[in-house]
């Protein structure tokens, strides 16, 4: 099962990606495209995720991995869950590198046993002036998950067909630094967990690339 997966997302990947309208649908903030932004906006810095998938075969299922990042982390993300990631390094061969290198960092995933399938459609974050590049990463095990105790709360491991559950989409009152002020956001809830905002955002495009494998 898990090697049909495979087969299929890297195929996916390599056609054209759901994009902005897919993203849209989690947005929390009715964002315009990053160009937009262009003119009034300095130049982003770069950043990249990694988004994990590996087997579980006590389960018969696929699963990914999130982070909740602790709530007193400096930043504008922090308490949120997120996928594993962080800023690009000029060590950095290239952004699927800083992906990898965050993961390890953050979460103890060898990046020696993931393969790099391809990526998501970058999002830019205006709170933080970040573009963020998605990038799917493939493990043909289980990774021995070690958490950075300063960087990383605790771990959410989650079965990617909860993302296809529409009852696990709802809204919450969250406040937008952005706007100044509490909105009702579009969010997953998953394992008692609520993810919103950018997160939510590239898990909407996953979401809509697995309906069709």
């Amino acid at each position: 099962m898990f090697k049909e997966f495979v087969r299929k997302i890297s195929i996916e990947l390599k056609k054209d990606l759901p994009g902005f309208t897919a993203q849209q649908l989690m947005d929390p903030i009715r964002r315009v495209k990053f160009d937009e932004y262009l003119s009034e906006k300095e130049v982003p810095k770069k950043s990249a995720v990694l988004i994990l998938f590996y087997p579980d075969p006590l389960q018969l299922s696929i699963k990914t991995v999130l982070i909740l990042r602790p709530e007193n982390e400096v930043g504008s993300h922090a308490g949120q869950v997120s996928f594993p990631g962080g800023g690009y390094d000029v060590s950095d061969k290239d952004l699927s590198e800083t992906a990898l290198r965050e993961a390890e960092e953050e979460i103890g995933a060898d990046r020696q046993y993931i393969a790099v399938a391809g990526a998501l459609t970058p999002l830019y974050i205006p709170v933080s002036n970040y573009m963020v590049f998605p990038f799917v990463g493939i493990a043909n095990i289980r990774p021995e998950f070690k958490i950075h105790p300063i960087e990383v709360e605790s771990l959410l491991e989650c079965d990617i067909n909860e993302f296809l559950l529409e009852e696990n989409k709802t809204k919450v009152l969250r406040h937008i630094k952005l706007a100044k002020k509490d909105i009702e956001v579009p969010c997953y809830r998953i394992n008692k967990k609520i993810i919103w905002g950018a997160t939510a955002m590239m898990i909407s495009e996953l979401e809509e690339m697995l309906r069709k494998l």
